[in-house]
């Protein structure tokens, strides 16, 4: 278990904030780096890359991180979401959803066979019209130009269920498999941030920004998120070829402006006193010197992936 102090945090960020967000960005990019060129060597026999991770572990920048190293090493790649191959709702399921009652994260929101259809005829780079979810009408649809996965190209598939052998059934030995997540634990005074507080932030900023939710929405949607993890996620982290931390040593100064006004209402909820507590320690750096490259753009916006993260 990875800790950083929230001292420590902070003494950087006094000393020179530019040089902290950079050498955090490039030590990620770097790790980053070193599981592409393990790809790279073995593309023939793993050409499905499976990249999973729960809520708010930045596994979407993540795989097009990979993805932007592996073209640029000449090895042509795509960049699939799990979110499209998602079952349209029933009116009966939508009035559901609307009063909470149905369960999103599950496996069975899955369109498993078209998503195992698909899947094979990628592997066998035969074409296929890909699908296409809108959240906002629980409705499917799919793009008119076919996709086709040349020889030697590479495809990968991101999604909190792709580790799942039950969802995924492309044999393990033509994929490479990845599970990102936040493991460090910031610590102040002897107290440890779980690093599921680090997602909620990431979450907070997120929901705020982009989806228009406020904060009471969001913590009271995490329960359930972390829920499904609990059942769907974690179980199968174990089969990951690749272990990757996206903890950010800045990101919590990052988030301090966005998430500090409305302090009291974490501090409602139980269980995010903690992270109001260590906000309100933390130095503030402002969003303007984090650089397009960082991970933590998918929650604070101006990233080189933001457009066609909203578009996902």
């Amino acid at each position: 278990m990875n800790t950083i102090d929230i001292r420590t945090i902070n003494e950087r960020i006094s000393q020179d904030a530019d040089a902290f967000v950079r050498e955090s960005n490039e030590a990620y990019l770097a790790e980053l780096a070193r599981i592409a060129d393990d790809i790279a060597e073995h593309h023939r026999e793993r050409p499905i890359i499976l990249v999973s991770g729960p809520s708010g572990s930045g596994k979407t920048t993540s795989a097009m991180m990979i993805e932007k190293i592996l073209d640029e090493r000449g090895m042509e790649t795509h960049t699939l979401s799990m979110d499209n191959y998602f079952k349209p709702l029933t009116n009966t399921e939508k009035k559901l959803l609307a009063e909470g009652r149905i369960d999103l994260e599950t496996p069975a929101r899955m369109d498993e066979k078209l998503l195992a259809d698909q899947l094979g005829s990628i592997a066998r780079c035969e074409p296929i019209h890909l699908p296409i979810y809108d959240f906002k009408e629980s409705a499917r649809s799919f793009h008119s130009e076919e996709f086709v996965r040349k020889p030697d190209e590479l495809v990968i598939l991101e999604g909190i269920h792709s580790l799942n052998p039950s969802v995924i059934t492309v044999p393990d030995e033509n994929t490479a498999r990845i599970y990102v997540s936040v493991r460090t634990r910031i610590s102040m005074n002897g107290t440890l941030l779980h690093p599921s507080k680090i997602r909620l932030m990431r979450r907070l900023m997120r929901d705020s920004i982009f989806r228009k939710r406020s904060f009471e929405e969001t913590i009271m949607m995490f329960k359930s998120v972390e829920e499904g993890e609990n059942k769907y996620i974690m179980p199968y982290k174990y089969r990951s070829d690749y272990d990757v931390d996206t903890f950010m040593p800045y990101e919590i100064c990052a988030y301090r402006q966005g998430l500090l006004a409305d302090l009291d209402v974490l501090r409602r909820f139980g269980d995010s006193v903690d992270a109001a507590d260590f906000l309100n320690a933390a130095l503030e750096l402002s969003g303007e010197r984090i650089t397009p490259d960082s991970l933590i753009c998918e929650f604070i916006g101006n990233g080189q992936f933001n457009s066609a993260i909203q578009g996902v």
